[in-house]
This record gives C-alpha cells, sequence and structure tokens, in this order.
C-alpha cells in the first residue's frame, strides 16, 4: 500500500502523524511511504532520518496526497488539503468531525474520503480503551496542571500562590471536570504536588477508577449542577477534561459559575477540541494563548501536546503502528471488517457518514458501517 505522511499546515501544529520509526515498520513490511519535506522537522525528525527508514521525500502537498491510498496525519484537514486528496482514499487523525467547518465536511464527502479519528478507534481487546487517544491525553493532562501552576503566578494575572503545598500555608484547590485519562492524570500530577484535589464525573465507576489508578488523596464527587456550582467556587484552578466520543462536549460549566470563581483564578478547558465544557471558553492559540473573563484568566488552546511535539509523534506512533501496518496490510475494507476497534474510529465511509454522534452534531443521517461493509 502507499502511505503518505503530510507536513502539518494548521496553525501551530508541530506534531508529525508517522516518526522514522513507523516508517521503518511499514517499509519492512513491503509498503511504499511517501513523507512531504520537512514533516518532521518541528519534530525533531529530519528528511535524512526518514530517508534512513526508508521513506521517499516528496515536496509539495499535492504528491504526498495525490499519491497516497492511506494518509496519516496529526490533525484535521483544511479545505485545501482536502482538494489534493485522490478520491477513495483512508486518512487517519483526529478529525473531531463533529466541529469541523462544513464546507470541509462536504468536500470529504464528494472525494468518498475514509476518515478515521485517532480519538475514537478502540483496542481490539473489546474493553473500549482507546490506545492513541490515550497517548496524547496523558501528555495533556500533564501540561495542563504545569500551566496552571505558570498562570497562577501574579506576573502572569493570577492570584499570586504556589499549585503545591507549602508548610503552614492551604494548597490551592484544583476542581477537574471529569475522570478520563486527561483528568485523572491531571489529579495524580496535581495530588503529586500537594494540591487539594476535586474530580467530577457523572459516572460513578470512573471516579472509582481515578482513585484506583493512583490519584488515592483525591475527593471525588458527582458532576451535578448543585456540585458544579458548589466546587466551582471555591476553585483556584478549573480543568475540563470531558469527552463525549464523536460528538461535541456539552457547557457543564456556566457563565454564571464563572462568575463566582475567585478573581485571578484559572481555567484550563482540555475539552476545546470538541467545543470546549465551559460557556465562557473560546479556542485561543500559543500566540495569544489566554483570555479573562469575570477576572478569570482562561487558557483554550486546542491540541495542546503540539507543543511538546517530539514526545507527543513518538507517542502517536508507538500506540497507533499496529493498527497502521495491519491496515496497509490487509487493505481497508478487510481491516475494517477484521478489527472492530479500528472501525470503530470510522466517521466517514467512503463519504458517507457512519458515526451517531458526528452525524447529529453536524445535521446528517448515519448509516451503521457494518451494512456497508458485509
Amino acid at each position: 500500500m502507499r502511505i503518505g505522511v503530510p507536513k502539518e499546515r494548521s496553525c501551530h501544529e508541530h506534531r508529525v502523524g508517522l516518526t522514522p520509526f513507523g516508517v521503518s515498520r511499514l517499509v519492512h513490511q513491503g509498503h511504499e511511504v511517501y513523507v512531504e519535506r520537512d514533516a518532521g522537522r518541528d519534530s525533531h525528525f529530519s528528511d535524512e532520518d526518514y530517508v534512513g527508514a526508508g521513506a521517499t521525500i516528496v515536496y509539495r502537498p499535492d504528491e504526498v496526497y495525490g499519491r497516497a491510498e492511506l494518509v496519516c496525519r496529526v490533525g484535521n484537514l483544511d479545505a485545501e488539503e482536502t482538494r489534493f486528496l485522490a478520491p477513495g482514499t483512508a486518512v487517519l487523525g483526529f478529525h473531531h468531525l463533529a466541529v469541523t467547518p462544513k464546507r470541509v465536511l462536504a468536500e470529504l464527502v464528494e472525494r468518498e474520503i475514509t476518515a478515521i479519528g485517532y480519538e475514537l478507534v478502540e483496542s481490539d481487546s473489546g474493553d473500549c480503551r482507546r490506545p492513541v487517544l490515550t497517548s496524547q491525553s496523558e501528555i495533556a493532562g500533564r501540561l495542563a496542571i504545569s500551566m496552571a501552576a505558570r498562570l497562577l503566578e501574579h506576573e502572569e494575572g493570577g492570584r499570586g500562590i504556589i499549585l503545591g503545598n507549602v508548610p503552614g500555608v492551604p494548597p490551592a484547590t484544583v476542581v477537574i471536570l471529569g475522570a478520563g485519562t486527561v483528568g485523572t492524570t491531571a489529579a495524580q500530577v496535581a495530588t503529586a504536588l500537594g494540591a487539594h484535589v476535586i474530580v467530577l464525573d457523572s459516572h460513578l465507576p470512573r471516579l472509582r477508577e481515578a482513585v484506583t489508578a493512583g490519584a488515592h488523596h483525591v475527593v471525588t464527587a458527582l458532576a451535578s449542577p448543585r456540585n458544579l456550582r458548589r466546587y466551582a467556587s471555591i476553585a483556584d484552578v478549573l480543568i475540563g477534561a470531558v469527552m463525549i466520543p464523536g460528538g461535541r462536549t456539552p457547557y457543564l460549566v456556566t457563565e454564571e459559575m464563572v462568575s463566582t470563581m475567585k478573581r485571578g483564578s484559572v481555567i484550563i478547558d482540555v475539552s476545546i477540541d470538541q467545543g470546549g465544557c465551559v460557556a465562557t471558553s473560546r479556542p485561543t492559540t500559543p500566540d495569544s494563548p489566554t483570555f479573562q473573563v469575570s477576572g478569570v484568566t482562561h487558557y483554550c488552546v486546542p491540541n495542546m501536546t503540539t507543543n511538546v511535539p517530539r514526545t507527543a509523534s513518538r507517542a502517536l506512533t508507538i500506540s497507533a503502528i499496529n493498527q497502521i501496518v495491519g491496515t496497509a496490510n490487509a487493505g481497508i475494507d478487510r481491516a475494517l471488517q477484521a478489527h472492530p476497534g479500528l472501525a470503530s474510529g470510522v466517521y466517514l465511509y467512503r463519504g458517507t457518514m457512519v458515526n451517531e454522534a458526528a452525524a447529529a452534531a453536524v445535521g446528517m443521517k448515519a448509516t451503521a458501517l457494518h451494512e456497508m461493509l458485509d
């Protein structure tokens, strides 16, 4: 199979869809890999590294997209990139189609693209784990705490407090919405620093898992409106770590709740990739990452792991490479039939929407994937 690795063109996206290690695995299996020039530069993978792994370097985006049967990328496509895709191409990446611009979605449909979202791909063990998403979420959870610690400093407009514990001084209170991988990782890191950590989730089993996963000293509570109001008002840091698979995240924290928060407190809305879970959130960029509402600093940079691109790219490739190789070896249709975990990640199959949550978010009708593969 011909696999393409394009250079990411989204503003501030520094990760790469496949490292030289991943390329070598595919080439060893007899596949052709085309890598766009400088695709790995920001992750400190040179073109020479890719050539050494067996890739062919191409010099324009239309070359890499036009040759590929399977595209391995990171972020979602923009309108220009979509037009480069050959009809029928399969694209692996973090698509988040529920918040994709309509013109891009229309182009994907028209070109009969199969779009497989890393944020939805599950392991084949049947445990509903999402290995690729987990690899990035673990990094995001760590980054959220380090970013919060910095934004609490006076020079950053914060309350002028340390995130951790100092003898004789009460620790900062960190409220985390969502007990998934991001939330649990953030809780572990914040607890290790000595912060007072409260984790809210609507599912009791996830709260139990968060505690048994290592966040032993956290306070847990169900994410009811009453508890959200109560804990938002005492938070020094509020981290939004809510995910709706395939869909858009709901606003759990209202503007009124934000207005009750302490002046100089911090909101890190990691859910901004799917629209955000705080009503006052809006996407920001690393150039201008924060803004204030009611005296509360908001940090809402999508795909925050792109700021550590070498680590993030390596983690992505390691977690995804077995499924990529399996897909290349079997072909798209046979791979989807044989691997239910991979099939769970399909948003579009040959231009037809098959994910119900995304379909509902964009006003389309979904068709069951198994009906099209039979």
